[in-house]
């Protein structure tokens, strides 16, 4: 065979066990890359024509390949930051709480900020939310403000409220509460949705912060196979959307990962003035949907429920956005050609969310529109049926199995839980599923999340409604071709084929071979985006 040099390529993966998610031919041994894309899938000795005098050949000695993972949800520029934050993931009692914070306080200087995350009341021993009056006890002379690990719910000083003007006659805000005690009407410090969000922002972080940060997150994300992420605001408010880091990176030739980039609602009309819409940019950087929060958490009893929590009876939720406001917003941003990626936790706010669709998608139709529900944790079957009918996507984040199976059946009770992430359910109708983690609420790890969703193992003992497992292979393309569907990118990305992007991950083992409770503890060997080795254990 004669071949033009252009043909040829640069790049070799030979000796390989890849699983394509390429219907027509599902394995392969080798792959020749050029110029970023892959122009031959097939054996070693088909591909053999391909190479040219410089090609760069790796052998796979039998590793396993996947397409490279695309995190569906994740908060990397959060989870960036949270890397110098106070980590307060595992901790068992208040009091080791106000131990870490005051070991915080002695560290820094007088009037400095103490930022942490990661608490979660349901393994706290004194079985509450820490309050401000615990936290002045750790550290009188310093602002503090601690988020819990679902990012809705934060704990603050007497300090922070200062600074920030809270008081006994301060109101809550439009989509939060501001907690005060029955007796004298004075804040507790537990400050729910919004209301967090307004102490979070007195902490400011320069341009050079964020980019720092962000560099650190993508280092990390590659490390564990990530090729692809659908960036979330930091904290879905106007000034705290920092696509600047992401363009400066890009810029500086250090992202190294594509990033489809979620705009907060705040930015919606901006970006809209600008004649942007979803897709504007390039295969390395672009922009996604448009990002609305609805409601709140399951585990800060915060996410919109159509009846109360069963642990709660007195507590139906938060849903954070007027309907008559939210339906204003959606059709604005479908009309102007926007994704829309509605965060919905319970089953209200989902009920809300497909009744704003419903009504944009009358007005104009659009059978492709591909309008995204994060989360869609809290389900019920009627529920289901409208999402069939509407063709909308659930982007789901299989870890909160694991994390919620916990406390879920005294928080929704026996009857709701059948309906709480119903992965299979999902697939049977048809719905497309698209996964991520929700970092830094959760680990940033596929290979845990499909482990998750194929198990749905919360203890030795205890799986959480069994019958909703998947199969390992629908896993592993919920984080990869129909992940690349939720951004409008299967076509280009995705799965393992002719002209298609070089997104790989190496893996040192075959999850469709190990046993499932050992998907988690196969390790990413290395990660390659464009053609280029981002990653490599070696």
């Amino acid at each position: 065979m004669n071949l033009k040099n252009s043909e040829q390529a640069d790049l070799c993966l030979a000796n390989g066990n890849f699983i394509t998610l390429d219907p027509d031919k599902p394995r392969a041994e080798a792959v020749a890359i050029r110029d970023g894309k892959i122009i031959g899938v097939g054996t070693n000795e088909e591909m053999k024509p391909l190479l040219g005098d410089k090609v760069k050949i790796v052998d796979l000695k039998g590793k396993t390949v996947l397409p490279g993972f695309t995190d569906c949800h994740i908060h990397i520029l959060g989870f960036g930051a949270m890397l110098n934050m106070l980590d307060l993931r595992g901790v068992k009692s208040i009091e080791e709480i106000k131990e870490k914070v005051r070991k915080e306080a002695q560290r820094k200087s007088r009037g400095a900020w103490i930022v942490g995350h990661g608490w979660d009341d349901s393994i706290l021993a004194e079985k509450r939310l820490p309050t401000r009056w615990d936290l002045d006890q750790a550290a009188p002379d310093n602002p503090v403000t601690l988020m819990r690990v679902c990012g809705h719910i934060s704990c603050v000083n007497s300090k922070a409220l200062e600074l920030a003007k809270i008081t006994a006659e301060t109101e809550s805000p439009p989509g939060g509460k501001i907690d005060k005690d029955p007796e004298t009407s004075e804040p507790t410090g537990i400050m729910r949705e919004s209301a967090g969000f307004t102490i979070l922002n007195l902490v400011s972080l320069g341009d050079e912060d964020y980019t720092s940060a962000l560099k650190l997150a993508c280092k990390e994300a590659v490390a564990k196979g990530i090729t692809s992420i659908h960036c979330m605001p930091l904290l879905d408010q106007a000034q705290d959307f920092q696509g600047r880091a992401f363009q400066t990176l890009l810029m500086r030739d250090e992202l190294p990962l594509r990033v489809y980039l979620q705009i907060p609602e705040a930015y919606m009309s901006s970006i809209m003035n600008l004649g942007f819409y979803t897709g504007f940019g390039n295969h390395q950087l672009k922009i996604g949907a448009i990002k609305i929060i609805l409601d709140g958490s399951l585990g800060g009893r915060t996410a919109a429920m159509l009846e109360p929590f069963s642990d709660d009876p007195e507590n139906r939720g938060i849903l954070i956005y007027d309907e008559a406001k939210l339906r204003e917003i959606i059709k604005k941003a479908h009309l102007a050609g926007f994704q829309l990626a509605i965060h919905c936790i319970g089953d209200r706010a989902v009920t809300v969310a497909l009744d704003a669709l419903e009504e944009a998608l009358r007005d104009k139709p659009k059978k492709d529109h591909r309008h995204r529900i994060e989360h869609a944790s809290v389900l019920n079957e009627y529920l289901i049926q409208r999402m069939k009918r509407l063709g909308v996507i659930a982007s789901v984040q299989p870890p909160f199995i694991v994390s919620d199976g916990r406390w879920m059946l005294d928080r929704v009770g026996k009857e709701r839980a059948k309906y709480v992430y119903p992965f299979k359910k999902l697939l049977e109708e048809g719905i497309i599923l698209a996964a991520g983690s929700d970092c830094p609420v959760e680990l940033m790890d596929p290979l845990m999340g499909i482990q998750a969703a194929v198990l749905r193992q919360v203890t030795p003992d205890y799986t959480f409604i069994p019958e909703q497992r998947v199969s390992v292979e629908q896993a592993i393309r919920m984080y990869t071709l129909d992940a690349a569907y939720a951004s409008f990118e299967e076509k280009i990305k995705g799965s393992i084929e002719t002209g298609k992007l070089a997104d790989l991950v190496v893996l040192s083992d075959d999850p469709l071979k190990v046993p499932a409770n050992k998907i988690s503890e196969i390790e990413v060997e290395m990660t390659i985006v464009g053609g280029e080795i981002v990653y490599s254990k070696k």
